[in-house]
Parts: structure tokens; sequence; C-alpha cells
């Protein structure tokens, strides 16, 4: 069983930046790709960009790519999401996940890789006003 706490969200003006924090416990060696998705009121959950736990290899949605950045302290096991230039669209809960699978680059483009993932943390709100 795995666990994971996020913190960090907020409140924001559009261009202005944010960093989330996901703490994990439990037994966290077992996880092999760690990941962020985000969901915005009446819109489906979406990928926002993966990591492979322990690794450098990383992922991200189109929609983010070359303003959010995920990083992990190994020692503190905690997974960020440094997010900068951020946008009203970006408003939506932010999850932290924790998958059992080995992070494929397949699941970028997938629709179903919410799927992929195991252990789920409660989310943290980010809204920005223009």
């Amino acid at each position: 069983q795995v666990w994971l706490v996020e913190s960090g969200g907020g409140s924001v003006q559009a261009g202005g930046s944010l960093r989330l924090s996901c703490a994990a416990s439990g037994n966290t060696y077992a996880n092999e790709c760690m990941g962020w998705f985000r969901q915005a009121p009446g819109k489906e959950r979406e990928l926002v960009g993966y990591l492979e736990n322990g690794g450098d290899s990383t992922t991200y949605a189109d929609s983010v790519k070359g303003r959010f950045t995920t990083s992990q302290d190994m020692s503190k096991n905690t997974l960020y999401l440094q997010m900068n230039d951020l946008k009203p669209e970006d408003t939506a809960m932010y999850y932290c996940a924790a998958s059992l699978f080995r992070c494929s680059s397949q699941w970028a483009v997938d629709a179903g890789v919410s799927g992929k993932f195991h252990y789920w943390g409660q989310g943290t709100q980010v809204t920005v006003s223009s």
C-alpha cells in the first residue's frame, strides 16, 4: 500500500508560478512511475506528466511542455511539480499518482493512462486568474 499527500496548491495570477509537492509513504520502493494528473470542473482527468521513479526520464502533456517540470527528492520520498507561466486554463484539481508499472512513452498519447496508476492522492486545488 502507498499513501500520497499533495500540497502547495493555491490561487495565483496568470503568469505566476506554483510548486506542488507529493509526499509518499508506505511501500514506495514498489513504485515504478510517478505521475501528475489534473481535472477541471466538468472535464475528464488528464495527464500532466510523469517521471521514472528514481530516474531522470520525464514525459509531459503538450499543454504544459516548457512550463511545467516534475522532479523528485528520493531522500524525502517527495515528488514535485514546478509550474511556471501559469494560465487560467491550468485551473484544476491536481493529483499525484503512483504506478507499479514502468513508465512508457506510449502513455503520453493513451487516453486511458490514468488506469495505469494504482495509487492516488486526495488532490490539491490550483486556481489561476486572468
